[in-house]
């Protein structure tokens, strides 16, 4: 029987426990405390549901949140967590300023709505921090044996199409970076004999890294008048606008 996406984001969490999977984590950690410092506002959510409390504390933003997809899920006291429909989050229009989606669309029921969702919930000028799996990526020769367990149970995505979807919806992309080029091998020591992979993959930005880190911003958009041009009536003389007269965005 197929899995309810609860059910994926809970294996998902237990396989974060694993050691490739703390691997990932200590590099998704690091490049978030380096990129979150620079991100400022109110408000920070972080949607995911890999049930880890500190991704987001180095920010500075004032207040933060957490919003879990699997319900029953306990990242920790650190920070205020609730359960919620990813494709409809019960927050404000334009109230938060930071929104960290940690592996969400790989298990989402329609990604699209969950990225509308961000934007809609997102201050002008507010910023979207995106990890997802990379569908590039050589872990996916180790999909065929893993298929019905996280993290391979997910769809993976391109770069290309993640940027696609956040142009049409309005972001600028300020940051894309690969993750991980350690291979998703079982054990500790093996794990740490394979780190300068992860140096050598991020000092040269090579392609192939198992996750997509990108950090976007919220376009602004403007109304822009277009003058009219008049022309006079001839029966009347009165001045009526030319064809076509209208505003610009």
């Amino acid at each position: 029987m197929e899995m309810t996406p609860p059910e994926r984001y809970r294996q998902l969490a237990a396989w974060f426990r694993q050691p490739a999977g703390r691997a990932l984590a200590m590099r998704e950690k690091a490049w978030l405390d380096a990129v979150l410092p620079d991100l400022f506002g109110y408000y920070l959510l972080e949607i995911g549901g890999t049930e880890r409390a500190d991704l987001a504390a180095a920010s500075r933003v004032l207040h933060s949140f957490r919003m879990t997809p699997a319900p029953g899920s306990d990242p920790g006291p650190a920070v205020p967590s609730l359960y919620a429909e990813v494709e409809a989050l019960p927050v404000a229009s334009r109230t938060v300023d930071v929104v960290v989606l940690e592996h969400v669309l790989e298990f989402a029921v329609d990604p699209h709505a969950v990225l509308r969702e961000v934007e809609r919930v997102l201050m002008p000028e507010g910023h979207l921090v995106l990890l997802a799996f990379n569908s590039r990526s050589p872990w996916q020769l180790a999909r065929p044996g893993r298929r019905g367990r996280p993290p391979w149970s997910g769809r993976f995505y391109s770069g290309r199409r993640l940027r696609d979807w956040l142009a049409l919806l309005g972001f600028d992309l300020v940051l894309q970076r690969g993750l991980m080029y350690r291979p998703p091998l079982p054990g500790e020591r093996l794990q740490e004999r394979l780190r300068p992979l992860e140096g050598w993959g991020e000092r040269w930005s090579l392609p192939g890294g198992a996750v997509h880190l990108l950090v976007a911003r919220k376009r602004v958009f403007s109304m822009t008048p277009v003058r009219p041009r008049w022309r006079p009536r001839r029966a009347t003389g009165a001045a009526v606008p030319a064809a076509g007269q209208h505003y610009e965005e």
